[in-house]
């Protein structure tokens, strides 16, 4: 907890970019790997003397154990969500595995969710389908991350295709799964821009109204198009997935930005979201995160409210918890069981 407020993460990522599970078959997967992470390496907020460390090794495969100090230890982070990034055109098991984000959620199953990851177009509809079944009835999957844009226009595909898309939403909702999560914008490599932007929330958004759809990284640059989308559709939330980063060389644009997502779309359907662990530890950007306001003059000229308290605890727990189904005041009780929380803290307001 920060400041007495109940912190739930929407996204973590045990990733895995060491080289045994780079692909064969794609001489340049180190070299877009490495590209992706120089690119990460100027969001990182300095916090950590092991990470400042140039001998580091980014490129590796994220345990458990790291992962758990790195996001609760060294963070005052409550609860997260452990996501597959099911990215495969670079990596063999995707950039962050089935095996690592299950193992995160199993070993720390009162802190930890797990959010499943498939592709119909890689080994096809079926293999997708199949996969969301194990992930769901064998490892507890409660949510499933969507990534439809690659490297190669052969393997993407639409979120609002009826044929490719829609099974997978249906399979989920069978299952009782229905938060699904997509991500939006920000390419980590060479993909075409278009399969990145966000329309294609619109139809299954309108068709399965059961569903929330969560939409990760503001689809950045594709804010104006994100904004009046997640303020049309009720069933759209926005994930801040790395976003605070931003705020320590770009404050104003992230003032400007969350103070418009306020106005538009509402404090009860934003998520905190740290994208631990290329993004570092949680602490720093939970800290600026308490620390923003919404300045004067953006509030005078443009009606934008300002980030209150209240605000803060919905975004930083409140909503993700609502739409996860997790009371808060029981989950603080059993983490004060569990010798994870000190007591006065379950107290507190």
């Amino acid at each position: 907890m920060i400041d007495d407020i109940f912190v739930f993460d929407n996204a973590i990522h045990l990733y895995d970019m060491s080289a045994q599970n780079l692909r064969d078959d794609r001489p340049d997967a180190a070299v877009t790997r490495d590209n992706i992470l120089k690119y990460v390496k100027t969001l990182r907020w300095p916090s950590n003397q092991r990470f400042e460390d140039p001998s580091f090794n980014w490129a590796r495969r994220w345990e458990t154990e790291d992962m758990y100090d790195l996001v609760f230890k060294q963070s005052p982070t409550d609860m997260a969500m452990a996501q597959v990034v099911p990215m495969f055109d670079l990596f063999k098991n995707g950039e962050s595995p089935v095996a690592t984000q299950h193992a995160m959620a199993a070993a720390y199953p009162d802190q930890v969710l797990f959010c499943g990851g498939v592709d119909p177009m890689h080994r096809g509809l079926n293999y997708a389908l199949d996969q969301m079944d194990i992930q769901m009835h064998d490892l507890g999957a409660r949510s499933f991350k969507f990534y439809n844009g690659h490297d190669r226009i052969a393997d993407c595909w639409r979120c609002d295709d009826e044929r490719l898309a829609y099974p997978m939403y249906e399979r989920a909702l069978a299952a009782g799964v229905n938060v699904l999560q997509f991500h939006k914008g920000n390419p980590w490599g060479l993909q075409n821009m278009e399969y990145l932007q966000p329309y294609d929330i619109q139809a299954p958004a309108r068709d399965f109204p059961e569903i929330s759809f969560i939409v990760h990284h503001l689809a950045l640059p594709y804010f104006e198009q994100m904004v009046s989308i997640a303020a049309r559709f009720p069933n759209v939330y926005l994930s801040l997935a790395g976003y605070i980063s931003l705020y320590r060389f770009a404050p104003r644009r992230v003032q400007d930005h969350l103070g418009r997502l306020l106005q538009m779309v509402g404090p009860e359907k934003l998520l905190w979201a740290s994208e631990a662990a290329l993004a570092g530890g949680p602490a720093p950007t939970l800290k600026a995160f308490m620390e923003l306001e919404i300045p004067e003059d953006l509030r005078r000229d443009y009606g934008y409210p300002q980030i209150t308290y209240d605000t803060k605890k919905k975004i930083l727990g409140e909503n993700f918890a609502r739409l996860m189904g997790i009371d808060i005041e029981s989950k603080k009780r059993e983490l004060v069981a569990n010798g994870k929380l000190p007591p006065q803290k379950a107290e507190a307001a």
